[in-house]
């Protein structure tokens, strides 16, 4: 297991570590481990040893590295990388015009001294929760090499989770960071919707579309999201948990788990979002219409390209009458309404982020209502209404050793992500939360 953010920039400022071997070492572990997770779709040596020097030049110097110094880290592939094509984990792309500047968030964490060192797996153009890639191959769960690590982000948490970095930058749509933190045990943020810079991130679905971090601890993840540029809001205490539609096809230990959180905390009040199915339908209606649209004219012009699991589910969103995409946006600020009165006697609802355990590679299937469906497509079934109306969520890791992950979304509104960092700390202090390497 790799140190610590905090624990590594620390060093670094102080001398105690050089930047240099700190890169180095996270080198020759993706080179160790790559093998076994996929997690990595291209390894920039060069470009983290030159970063890395310069860091400690700077400490050499007496000056400031920043807070993030000699820190390795890692970018979905659909972060702009300056001087290498942006993928979006499509093949279609390899041979895209490089791009000319690196995306503001990966500018905003080297100018914190931050070191890039890789370019990581995902969903071709970030549609599915898998990674199950026919381009860059099948990202495996660290945990279980045998089980998904969840997507579309599963390279940047299994990259995390195996140890082989201590930070990664991954995107969320419907749940893209979410899932992958809960199966791979991990914590990560879905901030408030456009509150994190977007500017050189393969976009795929406007209306939702959000950046955010994965790490091993709240502590690193919190001074992650500040640097890219989180603002903390308000902190509160008033906590609830939601059922209903959030209850429902949960595996019986994730049930329990809640429930020991719950008397833990004192017993919390159950609190219900109306027509939440309906939400989760106007989400899937308008990704697949804004994904549709995006892709449109590649998908006339070279079809065959594209991954065909991607391929069609694209070609049935452009094809989607536009009234239906005007009436899910229209509930949207319904149920948006609905949900921020529900917040007035609120600062953080608490719900599972899957209900149950990472599937199989070979059986990529989850029981939901009775019926074995797609986990590609309906991993995100709990995730999905909370992005179409742009909340905030940390995902945090119930603490397992030993055992398969699973996960919770601690989740507020725009404004109070204080409230949302508190209460994981607190749960992390009190045992309940955290990080368990894999065996």
């Amino acid at each position: 297991m790799t140190e610590s953010v905090l624990a590594i920039a620390e060093a670094v400022r102080n001398g105690r570590r050089s930047a240099v071997s700190v890169a180095e070492e996270a080198i020759a572990r993706i080179r160790e481990r790559d093998g076994a997770s996929g997690a990595v779709t291209r390894l920039l040596d060069d470009r983290a040893l030159a970063e890395a020097r310069a860091i400690d030049a700077i400490v050499a110097a007496g000056g400031d590295p920043g807070s993030l110094a000699g820190v390795p880290y890692g970018v979905k592939d659909l972060f702009d990388v300056a001087g290498l094509p942006t993928t979006a984990g499509a093949a279609m792309l390899r041979d895209a015009p490089p791009a000319i500047a690196d995306a503001e968030a990966i500018t905003r964490l080297r100018a914190a001294g931050a070191v890039l060192v890789a370019t990581l797996n995902m969903d071709e153009f970030a549609y599915g929760f898998a990674t199950v890639n026919a381009a860059f191959g099948t990202t495996c769960n660290p945990h279980d090499t045998d089980r998904l690590a969840g997507g579309s982000s599963g390279g940047s948490a299994a990259a995390v989770a195996s140890g082989m970095l201590p930070l990664t930058l991954g995107s969320d749509t419907n749940g893209s960071i979410r899932v992958p933190a809960a199966l791979c045990g991990l914590y990560g943020l879905k901030p408030a919707h456009g509150s994190l810079p977007m500017r050189g991130v393969y976009p795929f679905v406007d209306s939702f579309d959000d950046i955010g971090p994965f790490a091993t601890s709240i502590a690193d993840l919190k001074l992650v999201w500040q640097v890219v540029g989180g603002v903390s809001g308000a902190a509160g205490t008033r906590i609830g948990r939601l059922g209903g539609w959030f209850e429902r096809n949960m595996a019986p230990e994730l049930t329990a788990a809640i429930d020991a959180l719950d008397t833990h905390l004192g017993g919390l009040e159950r609190v219900e979002f109306p027509e939440v199915d309906r939400a989760r339908s106007a989400a899937f209606l308008m990704t697949a219409a804004e994904g549709g649209a995006r892709h449109l004219p590649e998908l006339r012009r070279r079809p065959l390209e594209f991954d065909p699991a991607t391929r069609d589910r694209l070609i049935a969103g452009a094809m989607l009458p536009a009234p239906h995409y005007l009436a899910a946006q229209a509930f949207r600020e319904t149920f948006r309404a609905a949900v921020s009165a529900l917040f007035e006697r609120h600062d953080v609802l608490i719900a599972p982020c899957v209900g149950e355990v990472a599937p199989r590679i070979d059986d990529p299937f989850i029981t939901i209502d009775g019926a074995r469906v797609p986990a590609r497509a309906h991993l995100g079934r709990l995730t999905q209404p909370l992005s179409f109306i742009g909340l905030p969520v940390i995902a945090v890791p119930l603490l397992r050793p030993g055992r398969l992950p699973l996960g919770l979304q601690l989740v507020g509104v725009p404004g109070r992500e204080g409230a949302l960092f508190g209460l994981a700390e607190r749960l992390e202090a009190d045992g309940l939360t955290g990080f368990s390497a894999p065996a």
